[in-house]
């Protein structure tokens, strides 16, 4: 997760943070549903309404709710990312309010990851949200100072992996997970969350933990199979690098959200043909990836709810490419890049209080189905103009169409699909294919089409 350092009575505050054991290591979301919502910052009855109302119907196998850990106090985003215990009492609720989540989001059919913050605890001293009293490096019960790496300095150089792993990310007090009693510890947290019926983690700032740190916690676990996402961001000539956690289980890839932005908004949508491994990115059986998260929304180095169409056809466009296993942001509004959750994290709807719900936008939503409709289906048929129009299908399964450019497009696609009506899960309406797999269409400027075998009327 990204942290910046903000000094305050409280905190010395979080914004840009950046997770080996092959016999244990579960790569991509296990079943026959990848596509995980990301429900930033909601609180555990929102999350629990959500899956049982939305995710479940809408096919999404996973949903990924922010860290639940006793935390700093402060409105702001970032203190869900200084735990002052391990304790489940942080804004988004309690104990029995995280339990009842859980077993809600498991009977609509949905999984639960837990964004885990296990590198760090807080910056200051004050009192958590759950009542637990503490200072910089002394924890009561938890943490002393012998537990904490020996480097205080904050870390200035990403091309020395001492400074990057044993140093502080922006002055929140490091962990020493190289220490048996730390890993133990951090184990005895995340056993308590499969405790209560969790599926999964993100590993918050997995880059600043040697990935034998991390394999030797996760094999103290109750399930050492459990899934694994990590958040390992790329930086060229760096001294840590993604792929030494892909024996772990899956990494998330920022190159992908990256290179998409750069796409959509200054080159052509043909350059996708070969997006994956063709671009140099890890292999796609072991990549997390996304268009934004509630960091890259901030910094501004991904696209994000504001840039409109061109947020929307990216979305689309991950939902139907077969590379890695993608999560769906879905955040709030904001103009104050530190701003919290809008009613402490309660959701009375989507899309009042500034919730952006973008799980729940129809084009989003619909391509979630595609994507269960064509799982384990190569790229074929693949078309474009040279320019900003693709097409491509899913074996016989699914055809999926993106025009990005600035006027209308009419064109008969050849498809794979056999011969029948389609909806249109994109604009809605349906699609005749004949007996030789072609379809004529119109798509307006930025608007996508979507076929798949699943959906034959609307």
């Amino acid at each position: 997760m990204a942290r910046r350092a903000l000094l305050g009575a409280a905190a010395l505050a979080a914004a840009a943070s950046l997770v080996m054991n092959p016999t244990n290591a579960q790569a991509s979301p296990p079943g026959d549903k990848d596509v995980t919502a990301v429900l930033f910052e909601w609180d555990f009855a929102s999350v629990a309404r959500e899956c049982a109302t939305a995710l479940g119907p809408a096919g999404y196998g996973y949903v990924q709710v922010s860290p639940p850990a006793e935390h700093i106090q402060g409105g702001q985003w970032w203190t869900s990312y200084q735990p002052v215990s391990y304790k489940i009492a942080g804004r988004l609720g309690d104990r029995n309010a995280f339990r009842s989540m859980v077993d809600t989001c498991h009977g609509a059919g949905v999984k639960v990851v837990v964004d885990t913050v296990i590198n760090h605890m807080s910056a200051g001293s004050g009192t958590g949200t759950g009542g637990s009293s503490y200072t910089k490096y002394d924890y009561p019960g938890l943490y002393s100072r012998p537990d904490f790496d020996d480097c205080t300095a904050e870390i200035t150089d990403y091309r020395d992996r001492w400074n990057v792993q044993h140093c502080e990310l922006v002055g929140l007090a490091d962990l020493d997970t190289g220490e048996e009693y730390v890993r133990g510890a951090i184990a005895g947290y995340m056993n308590d969350l499969l405790s209560l019926g969790v599926d999964g983690f993100r590993i918050d700032a997995a880059k600043h933990m040697p990935a034998g740190d991390l394999a030797d916690i996760k094999s103290r676990l109750t399930r050492p199979a459990a899934y694994w996402k990590q958040e390992v961001i790329f930086g060229a000539g760096e001294a840590v690098q993604p792929t030494e956690y892909t024996g772990n289980g899956d990494v998330q890839e920022f190159r992908y959200a990256y290179d998409l932005k750069r796409v959509l908004t200054s080159e052509k949508l043909a350059y996708l043909r070969n997006y994956g491994e063709g671009w140099g990115y890890m292999s796609g059986s072991v990549a997390a990836v996304f268009v934004d998260n509630h960091d890259t929304e901030r910094n501004g180095s991904t696209l994000s709810y504001k840039n409109g169409a061109d947020y929307t056809l990216a979305n689309v466009f991950m939902l139907a490419w077969p590379y890695g296993a993608p999560d769906v942001h879905s955040g709030y509004e904001w103009s104050d890049a530190d701003a919290g959750p809008p009613n402490g994290g309660r959701v009375n709807a989507c899309w009042q209080d500034r919730w952006k719900c973008q799980h729940a936008w129809p084009e989003i939503r619909s391509m979630v189905g595609f994507r269960n409709a064509t799982r384990g289906q190569a790229v074929t048929d693949w078309w474009d103009n040279g320019n900003n129009a693709i097409a491509f299908g899913r074996g016989n399964r699914g055809f999926v169409a993106l025009n990005h450019e600035t006027g209308p497009l009419t064109r008969t696609y050849q498809t794979s699909l056999p011969a029948g009506t389609y909806c249109d899960v994109q604009g809605g309406g349906t699609v005749a294919v004949d007996g030789a797999g072609r379809f004529t269409a119109t798509l307006g400027a930025n608007t996508a089409l979507a076929l798949h075998t699943g959906r034959s009327s609307c």
